[in-house]
């Protein structure tokens, strides 16, 4: 019954829900991409003491985490960084409760960065947006899952110069899956497999010439795993679109970024945030910009 329910949601209702969840769900992203770095850092030292046999005394350089001995994505509860007011939960309504409370925090009057509505809302979008395009499908489940997941590593890449193995490699087994058992997404196994491999080793061996020549690391590793999860989400042929398209933005970006901010020519830029969102792209337009290519090339 549940399944016949949600085929039969009319397409409008169907973008509402969905846009309601992506903003709820943006409210638990804005926790895991300010948890999940940290979380990570504690365990690095852990087993970095534990395999050196030393006393782990290093407080997190976080000094928000630092007094918390547990310290995960349920621990502690969401509090003020400032005050530690404990967050209730008619303080934390995606975007509404960051209006009603003027951007501050209800017992201490702090400034709420703009970003945790900002995320809220933007996924929300997206979100609405994956919906609109697949409809009321299995398929845009899984979609949404993927969604979420770009989101989050578009922020931690931004933040940290990190994308966690522990998303990117699940995303990557998730995109397999979903070809395996054809969601509909017209994505052969095959061309999954193809993608998945060809991903990672086409960032990988660009990293590895260019270091060469150089004797610089163009980027990391979670680059190469991240292009390998969107080749097995989307299959071989999207690889190529999507690395010419988060080239071309990271260039803007940084080009930008230079002339405008002044920022450093030899600074390390992430590069994560781009194949995500050229990723996600190619997973609304991918055919429109396909046959746009064909067409412009062929005449």
């Amino acid at each position: 019954m549940a399944i016949v329910e949600l085929l039969s949601l009319s397409p409008g209702f169907l973008i509402t829900v969905c846009v309601v969840l992506g903003l709820l769900v943006g409210s638990f992203l804005n926790v895991v991409v300010y948890r999940l770095p940290i979380m990570l850092q504690r365990d690095w030292k852990s087993q970095c003491c534990e395999f050196l046999e030393i006393n782990n005394e290093t407080p997190d350089a976080n000094e928000s985490s630092a007094k918390f001995e547990t310290f995960n994505l349920a621990k502690p509860e969401s509090h003020c960084p400032h005050c530690g007011h404990r967050i209730r939960p008619w303080e934390n309504i995606p975007v509404i409760s960051y209006l009603i409370l003027g951007g501050k925090c209800s017992a201490c009057k702090s400034k709420i960065s703009l970003r945790y509505p900002s995320v809220e809302f933007v996924n929300g979008l997206l979100s609405g947006l994956v919906a609109y395009s697949f409809g009321a499908t299995w398929l845009t489940l899984a979609l949404l899952l993927l969604t979420w997941c770009l989101v989050v590593l578009t922020l931690i890449d931004f933040d940290h110069q990190l994308l966690p193995d522990d998303i990117t490699i699940p995303l990557l087994w998730m995109g397999l899956l979903v070809n395996a058992i054809d969601l509909g997404f017209d994505v052969t196994l095959y061309d999954a497999v193809i993608g998945a491999i060809a991903g990672y080793l086409s960032l990988w061996g660009f990293y590895w010439l260019f270091k060469l020549l150089t004797g610089k690391e163009g980027m990391g590793y979670g680059d190469f795993k991240l292009l390998a999860a969107l080749g097995a989400w989307m299959g071989w042929q999207s690889l190529l679109p999507i690395i010419i398209l988060s080239s071309l933005v990271g260039a803007v970006y940084g080009i930008l970024m230079i002339v405008v901010a002044g920022r450093d020519r030899a600074a390390p830029m992430p590069f994560g945030p781009y194949l995500a969102g050229a990723g996600f792209i190619m997973l609304i337009w991918g055919s429109q910009l396909n046959e746009l290519y064909i067409n412009t090339m062929l005449g």
